[in-house]
């Protein structure tokens, strides 16, 4: 279906001939500047059945958008297919989301690189070699840790939160995350230990920066205990650890900047409700229009 135009005065002169019908609709075209017949012709129309889809898509696309004005055509077209089972190619979505003014978020650039640790007591060779591809669950984990900021103006108390994830390459699943006002070794161990607690007897490749957290005598200990292989970027290297950056730069796109959170509850109550839609809701292309999850159950 085209975008009708004048569809507003169309549906002005409708509602007005049924509320006033002793004013003329040739009287109330001509004020408008609308042509008596093409108001009787949108009138007298019968949506097609590809007229009603179109109004269906709009609909969702609106609705989607409300929830998540982060996304794009692309992802919102998956989840047309994902939540509603709609499954119409991009091209038809774009035209939608033009003909509603839907637009996404500016994407932020994301500075990903970390300082290496100035004294380490292990370090790993880069074992991952960039090989980002995985078939099965628990083959390849990647980890890293990131700061987020809250606390708004002069009056509100400012602060730092500083988030470990661990993800699975195998469909970019979430295995843990912990957060902490410090970025020190217990965030760091913490995480690893609640992920050996949810896996147990997983043995990955796990992979991380050269931060002074995965370089300490303690935590190459854990990786022994554990059965698994260490791997590290090399310095100066952030594409090493390419798709743990990505993720980050997806979560703070989507849920962190372009929004102020006041207070650390606050922030954190955005955090926990992401890391459960970023697992269980949002549907990745790559992964057959599944979730994290739902790839990782399948």
């Amino acid at each position: 279906m085209h975008r009708v135009r004048h569809l507003d005065l169309y549906i002005a002169v409708k509602e007005l001939s049924a509320e006033q019908p002793e004013y003329p609709i040739s009287v109330m075209c001509e004020i408008l500047q609308i042509s008596r017949a093409a108001y009787y012709k949108w009138k007298n129309h019968t949506n097609s059945e590809n007229d009603n889809l179109n109004e269906l898509i709009a609909e969702k696309v609106l609705e989607i958008h409300e929830e998540h004005p982060d996304m794009g055509y692309r992802r919102i077209r998956d989840t047309l297919e994902h939540d509603h089972s709609i499954n119409v190619n991009d091209k038809r979505v774009l035209r939608m989301c033009r003909r509603e003014k839907v637009q996404s978020y500016i994407k932020h650039r994301y500075n990903c690189c970390t300082k290496p640790a100035s004294d380490p007591a292990y370090i790993a060779e880069n074992v991952l070699n960039r090989d980002f591809t995985s078939d099965r669950p628990n083959e390849k984990w990647l980890t890293d840790v990131s700061e987020l900021k809250y606390g708004i103006g002069d009056d509100e108390k400012k602060g730092k939160l500083y988030l470990s994830v661990i993800l699975d390459l195998c469909g970019k699943r979430p295995v843990a995350f912990e957060y902490s006002d410090h970025n020190d070794n217990p965030l760091v161990f913490n995480t690893f230990d609640k992920a050996i607690a949810a896996n147990p007897g997983a043995t990955p490749l796990f992979h991380s920066d050269r931060g002074y957290q995965y370089t300490s005598k303690t935590f190459r200990q854990k990786i022994i205990d554990a059965g698994m292989t260490q791997s590290m970027s090399r310095v100066a290297r952030c594409i090493d650890n390419g798709p743990m950056e990505g993720f980050w730069g997806i979560m703070k796109r989507e849920m962190y900047y372009g929004k102020k959170y006041k207070t650390k509850d606050e922030l954190i109550k955005a955090i926990e409700e992401y890391m459960d839609y970023y697992t269980n809701k949002r549907v990745q292309r790559n992964l057959c229009i599944l979730t994290p999850q739902e790839y990782y159950e399948k």
